[in-house]
């Protein structure tokens, strides 16, 4: 294969996903893209998102057609410099399929479970085997009635230059479904630390959704030498206020139709709610001991129609490690919140909701890869 010629191939956005639809291209042939430009809308049982390009250069070829199904790896489209002739990218695409055909899909790395100080986690490692003390891994935390697949689409772009890790919080996932203590934001950090002395973690950047959010920055601030930073993703903790409906309505919800409709307020655009994830979240209710740690966390952080827990007075020091990522459309957890943390470190997205990095995935892996390098360790 020459240089010359660089394949834009299916990518593979989670555990799950083996394959994708083609929904409709967002640039011609013969337009020239740059890396990180969005060329493709793509459709998974979970999720329908933005491709952008891995490469840059002149699209030559667009290989897959619109509502076109392929497997993970499958050839998309072909970027080739002017000098190289059709027939060439002809020899090329004809290879490349005959190499798919050929191929067996890689399933990647899946999760383990990990006693933790008096309870099971349940962990996804991505990334190289490199040295904590020479890169410090990423921890990363989901929010109230999450788990570790919420970061399908961002773990493996950070999982570059250093470990990855992605757990199930106490009563989530696949984790053990007693919670710990009352199952507030305290509570729920020394967890999280437990999974890291299991890990063999001394230092570590945080990244954490919603309640994850809050539980990053209690981390922080209760062990400022281990935690590198702190990033909060539309997270609970900087203020009161909270659609306690949509939490209310997640504990009770045991309808197809009822999860549906509490879901669909976590996005900008409700059509991102496909039925496998409403079927997925319903199955994990229906867990023995779900229900009992959902109502248990749920009043131990979000009582009387608020957020239990407030540190926001914590995070407007400018020494303190910390950036807020929001959707501004949120509907979950006011993006006002995001005053709390100083100018420079705080970024509110339009167009998405309360799982921004779910729907805006490309620019949220940069805001924390940038963070984390500017936080060093």
């Amino acid at each position: 294969m020459t240089d010359a010629i660089r394949p834009i191939g299916m990518p593979k956005w989670g555990l799950a996903m083996t394959e994708g639809k083609v929904n409709a291209w967002l640039v011609a042939e013969g337009a020239q893209v740059t890396q990180g430009d969005e060329i493709l809308e793509i459709e998974t049982s979970k999720i329908t998102n933005v491709f952008e390009s891995p490469v840059t250069g002149t699209l030559r070829r667009r290989v897959a057609g619109e509502g076109e199904t392929l497997p993970v790896g499958a050839l998309l489209g072909v970027v080739a410099d002017a000098a190289v002739g059709d027939a060439e990218i002809d020899a090329f695409v004809a290879e490349h399929r005959q190499h798919q055909a050929e191929a067996v899909v890689d399933a990647g790395p899946e999760p383990y479970m990990l006693p933790a100080s008096g309870w099971n986690a349940r962990i996804l490692r991505m990334g190289p085997d490199v040295a904590h003390d020479a890169a410090p891994p990423i921890m990363m935390i989901h929010g109230f009635g999450g788990d570790l697949l919420n970061w399908q689409l961002n773990q493996p772009d950070l999982a570059t230059d250093r470990a990855v890790y992605a757990l199930d919080l106490p009563g989530h996932g696949g984790a053990s479904k007693d919670v710990p203590g009352d199952g507030g934001v305290a509570a729920l950090a020394e967890a999280v630390r437990g999974a890291m002395a299991a890990l063999q973690i001394g230092r570590a950047h945080l990244v954490g959704h919603s309640l994850g959010g809050a539980i990053a920055l209690r981390m922080l601030l209760d062990e400022p030498s281990r935690i590198l930073s702190a990033t909060l993703v539309c997270p609970a903790g900087l203020g009161r206020e909270v659609n306690a409906d949509y939490i209310d309505g997640f504990v009770r919800a045991d309808k197809r139709k009822e999860m549906k409709a509490t879901v669909e307020a976590l996005f900008a655009d409700p059509s991102l709610v496909s039925r496998d994830m409403v079927e997925n979240l319903l199955k994990y209710k229906r867990l023995d001991g779900v229900a009992a740690a959902l109502r248990k966390i749920a009043a131990a952080n979000f009582a009387d129609g608020g957020q239990v827990t407030v540190l926001a007075d914590s995070v407007a020091a400018p020494d303190v490690p910390v950036q807020v990522i929001w959707g501004e459309r949120d509907r979950i957890i006011p993006a006002a919140h995001a005053a709390a943390v100083p100018t420079g470190r705080r970024h509110v997205l339009p167009d998405a909701g309360h799982m921004v990095h779910m729907e805006q995935p490309a620019a949220v892996n940069r805001l924390i890869a940038e963070f984390v390098a500017f936080a060093g360790g």
